[in-house]
């Protein structure tokens, strides 16, 4: 027997475990990318995006360029089920060995499973070094190692657990041409009856995947790991455009559509239903912050109105690890005893843009603390920081003003009464958000944010100062197309809107359509 011979002779039971772990391995490799190749709203590029480590800035360009991201997917769907085909079959598995553990590797780094850069993984425990995509490299060198367990394919698998198959194979002619050793040498035969060997489970893998994609939803994913977070690639490239832009105190490029808080932070304003927080909560994970985040950026959203330092602060590390610009409006919530101590750790955080708090506003100004007011807004405007007045009620903004307070924007809730459980107008008293009471009939009861939309209108096409309408929503009792036109329509030059994830594409067109058709309001557009 030839050294050949014996190289490729399988002896041992080791070695034909070594087999079966190559044909597991590219079962995973071969259905990965069959799913890929049948789902036609994959991509790489989220996966891209959120990459993480040494080299992240690298993987995240390739995601910035649609050229180079279409060839990112090519590679990676037609690598996967090449190299699947390649290891299941033990047809050019060497090949496939060594492609497998490149690709791999690739997957490895972009998520490496470090300290401090395991975020956005969805994952089902922790990982120090050692992840799946770790182990399952490691698993191809071993494989590479052994490269007599590289040819034998599933068909000799089968045969060797007892398996009988018949299959034909093609008669060689009687009279035939010039022997070559490709076409009549014993070694040609051999190696075409081999790679028919290997060929006739092709309908065994057709029939699966005919199978998986008859009875499975390919936009959804089975695995956990990093190569699964995943973005509506789809709604983006359905955006109408760009949303437009103003300003803010004379400085900052805002997007007319902003971010809001509320739904990340948990503050659901659901009236009675007292479980919607806790909701909001579990759905907005820390992951799925940061997933959002990326996708409103990319609908062109480039401000988010922050509600606490907490909130900034996770911003701030969204900020760090996404390379993301995205500028920061925080509702600052000045006390009496320390009037610049929120302000000022707001500035140190790295904040834009500072508004004072819509309920601080309507308290301080119910009080008669308007001077409080007055000082917080100089203090912000000597650091250089632009500073809005926010509130709820529009008596605030007539205390300010008769006290002479001077802001660069306004920050209030507007919107319209016609809705089934909005307070009705005979309830309805100055400051009532900001306060509540005992008595069930008297009692605000988290149902209107804008008690007065009317007054409130009048004093928006009045004001020469930017304004930025919130609650436009009434905390989800208004459609938001309603809404967004009725804000435009009556005076506000920015609406800050909580969105969740699947909401984002819908809201940019939205907020693009509704200043389009608000382009003869009676107030002309500031910022």
């Amino acid at each position: 027997m030839t050294t050949k011979q014996n190289s490729t002779r399988l002896t041992s039971p080791q070695q034909w475990g070594f087999i079966v772990l190559r044909i597991l391995i590219g079962w995973h490799f071969l259905y990965e990318g069959i799913v890929k190749l049948l789902d036609p709203n994959w991509s790489a590029e989220s996966f891209l995006t959120g990459s993480q480590g040494f080299l992240s800035g690298a993987f995240q360009w390739m995601a910035s360029q649609p050229a180079v991201l279409e060839v990112v997917n090519i590679l990676n769907i037609w690598g996967l089920i090449l190299i699947g085909l390649g290891l299941f079959l033990g047809f050019f598995a060497r090949t496939a060995v060594y492609a497998g553990i490149l690709l791999l590797f690739f997957y490895y780094i972009a998520y490496p499973p470090f300290q401090g850069f395991n975020f956005g993984v969805p994952q089902e425990g922790h990982y120090l070094f050692v992840n799946k995509n770790f182990i399952e490299l490691m698993a191809l060198v071993v494989l590479a190692l052994f490269p007599q367990t590289l040819n034998i394919g599933l068909w000799s698998l089968l045969r060797r657990l007892g398996l009988r198959i018949s299959l034909p194979v093609p008669k060689r002619s009687k009279n035939p041409g010039p022997a070559t050793a490709s076409a009549g040498s014993p070694e040609g035969s051999k190696s075409r009856r081999d790679m028919l060997k290997h060929l006739a489970f092709l309908p065994f893998l057709g029939g699966f995947a005919w199978a998986f994609m008859s009875n499975k939803e390919y936009g959804k994913t089975d695995a956990i790991s990093g190569g699964t977070i995943t973005l509506n690639q789809k709604s983006l490239k359905e955006l109408e455009g760009e949303i437009p832009k103003g300003s803010l105190g004379g400085s900052k490029n805002v997007s007319r559509l902003i971010m809001g808080c509320n739904l990340i932070g948990g503050w659901a304003h659901a009236r009675d239903l007292q479980y919607a927080s806790q909701l909001f909560k579990a759905y907005n994970t820390e992951k799925k912050v940061f997933e959002t985040l990326i996708l409103a950026e990319k609908a062109g959203i480039n401000t988010m109105n922050v509600c606490t330092l907490e909130q900034q602060d996770l911003i701030n590390r969204y900020k760090k690890m996404f390379g993301s610009n995205l500028q920061t409006m925080i509702q600052a919530k000045p006390t009496k005893e320390d009037l610049y101590a929120n302000i000022d750790k707001a500035i140190d955080m790295g904040v834009d843009i500072i508004q004072i708090f819509g309920a601080t506003g309507d308290r301080w100004a119910q009080s008669g603390d308007t001077d409080l007011l007055q000082k917080c807004i100089d203090h912000t405007k000597r650091q250089g920081y632009p500073v809005g007045m926010g509130a709820h009620d529009i008596h605030a903004f007539y205390a300010c003003d008769q006290a002479g307070i001077d802001v660069d924007f306004y920050f209030k809730t507007m919107h319209h009464d016609r809705y089934w459980s909005a307070t009705p107008k005979e309830k309805r008293v100055p400051y009532m958000v900001a306060g509540s009471t005992s008595e069930h009939k008297e009692a605000y009861h988290d149902n209107m944010w804008c008690m007065f939309p009317e007054e409130t209108v009048n004093y928006v096409e009045k004001s020469k100062k930017p304004v930025v309408g919130y609650k436009v929503l009434a905390g989800g009792a208004i459609p938001a197309e309603e809404a967004f036109q009725y804000a435009f329509d009556n005076g506000a030059d920015f609406i800050c809107v909580g969105m969740f994830d699947f909401q984002i594409v819908e809201d940019a067109n939205l907020a693009i359509r509704t200043i389009k058709k608000a382009g003869n309001r009676k107030r002309p557009w500031y910022g």
